[in-house]
């Protein structure tokens, strides 16, 4: 079975080398030009790689907001529901937080309670920190937090070629899509279509290595961790199936099931908290609907139950490591 990016070289037509950055304002780019409902609003827009986007659209397409993100979030659904297609720009993960009335209680459920009668396209990035000092207030991952809400979808890809291909999904789809981006991905670099429509589908997970003896099932920047992990323990003749799910809503439960019926063990890696996060929806529903796959217990890594530390020498060890990812798969075998 080849990986999504084996299929990516494989197909025809011209390919660029972008960061994850730079992929994803390919997408907007694309995007903008393809419909010109598409707007996009913010702050700190040309401060976090939109400088081409703020040259070719100017004021009319590009809307720099205040610092009032539940405000600002409230006129984008409702430039949504009166036709346009906006992607909001909330910066900072934990800033989604200060939103969430206007995301809950207002994009995910004007549909529902309309009867259909009402639509919201409204796209809302932000970027997730793992390093640097952050500290509490802006290194959060909620992405655990609006998995619980219906009539949301949730993406949180880790290759510059699936993120370009999942936001222009988002743009395109009909409901409200959240788009959780964790900086230590945005250096990567990888091959990119530079076809405008090669879109890749909400909902699909990909194998992004094949193995026999594990599965792990990396969410969003422990994708790195996971893969030096895996790489490591090939020495060792250790095979391990690494899965990007690129889709947290709805996940993809199907392609974790094939993997795991193969390997029989899992181990799901992520950097959020560990109460009710991405690992322990995919926990629940494996042991409710695969059981009988596996041979040991599902081991999940995340960060700790407390907040995250300003320390330097604190948050070096505050999220899942390859050595940590490497131990649990040993305790597997």
């Amino acid at each position: 079975m080849q990986t999504h990016a084996q299929k990516l070289a494989a197909a025809p037509g011209p390919h660029v080398r972008l960061t994850y950055l730079e992929a994803i304002m390919q997408a907007q780019i694309e995007e903008m030009e393809r419909d010109e409902r598409v707007i996009l609003m913010g702050e700190d827009i040309s401060v976090y790689g939109g400088d081409k986007l703020v040259e070719r659209f100017g004021k009319n397409r590009i809307w720099h907001m205040p610092i009032s993100e539940n405000s600002f979030t409230g006129v984008g659904i409702g430039a949504a529901i009166n036709g346009l297609r906006p992607i909001v720009d909330l910066t900072i993960a934990s800033f989604v937080y200060l939103a969430s009335d206007q995301i809950i209680n207002q994009a995910s459920k004007l549909r529902y309670m309309t009867g259909g009668q009402i639509d919201v396209p409204i796209v809302i990035r932000s970027c997730m920190y793992a390093m640097g000092s952050k500290a509490a207030q802006h290194a959060d991952r909620p992405y655990s937090f609006f998995m619980n809400v219906p009539g949301l979808k949730i993406i949180c890809p880790t290759s510059p070629a699936d993120i370009k291909g999942l936001m222009k999904s988002a743009i395109r789809d009909g409901d409200p899509v959240l788009v959780f981006e964790d900086t230590r991905l945005w250096p990567l670099k990888g091959d990119v279509s530079t076809d405008p429509e090669r879109l890749i589908p909400i909902g699909k997970a990909d194998v992004k290595r094949e193995g026999k003896d594990v599965t792990l099932i990396a969410i969003a920047g422990a994708i790195r961790p996971t893969m030096e992990a895996a790489d490591a323990l090939a020495k060792d003749g250790i095979s391990v199936e690494v899965i990007d799910p690129r889709t947290l809503k709805p996940l993809d439960h199907e392609a974790f099931k094939t993997s795991v019926a193969k390997t029989r063990r899992l181990v799901i890696v992520e950097n959020a908290h560990p109460v009710c996060n991405v690992g322990s929806e995919i926990a629940a529903v494996m042991v409710e609907e695969a059981f009988d796959l596996l041979k040991r217990p599902i081991l999940r890594l995340s960060a700790p139950d407390i907040h995250v530390p300003f320390s330097p020498a604190l948050e070096k060890d505050f999220y899942p490591t390859k050595d940590h990812i490497m131990a649990a798969v040993r305790r597997l075998l």
